[in-house]
């Protein structure tokens, strides 16, 4: 009976080789037609040009393929081996940039495999067993995703650290807080500037999540309906360091879910370097010139030598519209796509790839500038007292005293409109102003008057009173390991 299976086995290679003879680059699919492809059906479908990156994550994925596949006995330990030591020295080749791309092949998943299949003959021809591209593809997207999950991750600790160490260098500098771009409440700057370690925090926080629905293996589910081939699923997950193994073959054939929700994230971040990035530029200018930028992150001007324009800023705010444009892309790429795999889904690379790459460039970036700004103190100083910035601090006072709030609220909006007529700030104003509001109380309401003052009043948690400020910075700093 071995001798006879052994027969049989060397007949079926025969027919493998005598199949694909004379047939040199030709499709993983060609036994199905008569005529080759059409050159500008193959510049039309090709995916090399940009899916070439994915090859790392596509050797990766085989590997842990190939040991399973000798753990369940469809190849040899030997033949596993093999193959893993020849797809290490093809990405070696490729990284070194001595590999060469034909479009022909159409993707890195057939160029890594012809190429195994030239070194190794049949043993190459072996390793697609038990898998499709479909769920191949699907792999390298999450392992890719997933790595760049990860990388952007560090990325935005390194922005958050910039802000704390913002923060912890501006002291006890008091600016001005604004609603609708007016002036509104003196703030710490040091709070000011842990608002958007808050925010990068919830960024950080919706990548995580979106990372545990990244972290399924759809590896096993084949062109859509899974294999009658003894494949161990959970073994791969275990070796890719994947938490759980996709249920539905059909769903995860066609499932992109991971890659919009992914890039959702990303375009939040975006949005938020891109108003961060607007409120900076506005306040380089000379009108509120309250920050000062570092030489080399602007750029002059050819004509007005006086020019220093904040370009990178300005770019953060502009290639936030590709980001969004990536989202959206994707968004509807998906729209009215029936089960399972279509060959639509090609075409979710380029705008997953370009929106995690365009955002981990900003933020790079961000967080050079947060490090090396400094703030315009003489300027902020100077004009602190614009505007009114205790009167919200001055009405609390008089509801402190027993006044109810909407009386306080219209009290206070005629000392500032008095104040106005008068040229004067409210802390300038007359006492006896203040006594007709608090009898008794007149000498020290007014005496509580002031930015800082006001500064100084704020108790509830959250708010920019120095002690809370303080306790924020603390806990950051124990979050972000700063020493």
């Amino acid at each position: 009976m071995a001798k006879k299976a052994s027969q049989s086995q060397r007949k079926i290679r025969g027919q493998a080789m005598s199949a694909t003879k004379g047939k040199t680059g030709s499709k993983a699919w060609a036994g199905r037609f008569d005529s080759p492809t059409d050159a500008r059906v193959e510049q039309f479908t090709e995916s090399i040009s940009f899916d070439r990156r994915l090859y790392r994550h596509d050797i990766a994925g085989s590997i842990a393929h190939a040991t399973m596949l000798a753990e369940v006995g469809l190849m040899t330990k030997k033949e596993a081996a093999e193959i893993a030591r020849t797809l290490r020295a093809i990405e070696e080749e490729i990284t070194a940039g001595e590999f060469s791309f034909d479009i022909s092949k159409e993707d890195i998943h057939l160029h890594i495999e012809s190429e195994l299949v030239a070194r190794l003959g049949d043993v190459g021809r072996k390793l697609h067993t038990g898998r499709s591209r479909n769920d191949q593809v699907s792999l390298d997207l999450r392992l890719w995703t997933r790595d760049a999950i990860d990388q952007l991750d560090r990325g935005l600790i390194g922005l958050q650290k910039s802000f704390v160490s913002a923060a912890i260098k501006s002291g006890d500098l008091i600016i001005p807080a604004y609603t609708h771009l007016q002036r509104a409440q003196p703030v710490l700057a040091a709070h000011y500037l842990l608002a958007y370690v808050e925010k990068f925090a919830r960024d950080r926080d919706r990548l995580r999540d979106a990372r545990r629905r990244v972290n399924v293996l759809p590896l096993g589910a084949a062109a859509l309906a899974g294999t009658s081939l003894p494949i161990n699923r959970k073994r791969v997950a275990e070796l890719l360091g994947f938490d759980s193994v996709a249920a539905n073959s059909l769903d995860v054939s066609s499932d992109r879910d991971f890659v919009i929700e992914s890039v959702f994230g990303v375009t939040l971040i975006a949005e938020h370097l891109s108003a961060w990035a607007e409120e900076w530029i506005l306040w380089t200018t000379t009108e509120f010139d309250t920050i000062r930028l570092p030489d080399a992150f602007c750029t002059g001007s050819s004509i007005m030598p006086q020019k220093k324009n904040p370009d990178v800023l300005e770019l953060i705010r502009g290639k936030t519209a590709r980001v969004i444009g990536s989202l959206q892309t994707l968004l509807v790429l998906i729209k009215g796509l029936p089960l399972a795999y279509n060959r639509d889904l090609q075409e979710d690379k380029p705008p997953l790839f370009d929106a995690f790459e365009t955002v981990a460039h900003s933020v790079e970036l961000a967080s050079a500038i947060v490090e090396n700004m400094n703030w315009n103190r003489a300027a902020i100083e100077s004009k602190l007292e614009l505007g009114f910035l205790d009167a919200t601090t001055l009405m609390e006072q008089l509801i402190h005293l027993g006044m109810p709030m909407r009386s306080a609220h219209e009290a206070v909006g005629k000392l500032v409109r008095t104040a106005i007529e008068c040229n004067a700030t409210l802390a300038n104003l007359p006492v006896e102003r203040f006594e007709e509001l608090a009898p008794g109380h007149g000498r020290e309401i007014r005496g509580r008057l002031g930015a800082r003052q006001a500064v100084l009043a704020f108790q509830s948690e959250g708010s920019t009173a120095p002690k809370r400020v303080q306790e924020q910075l603390q806990h950051w700093k124990r979050e972000l390991k700063i020493s």
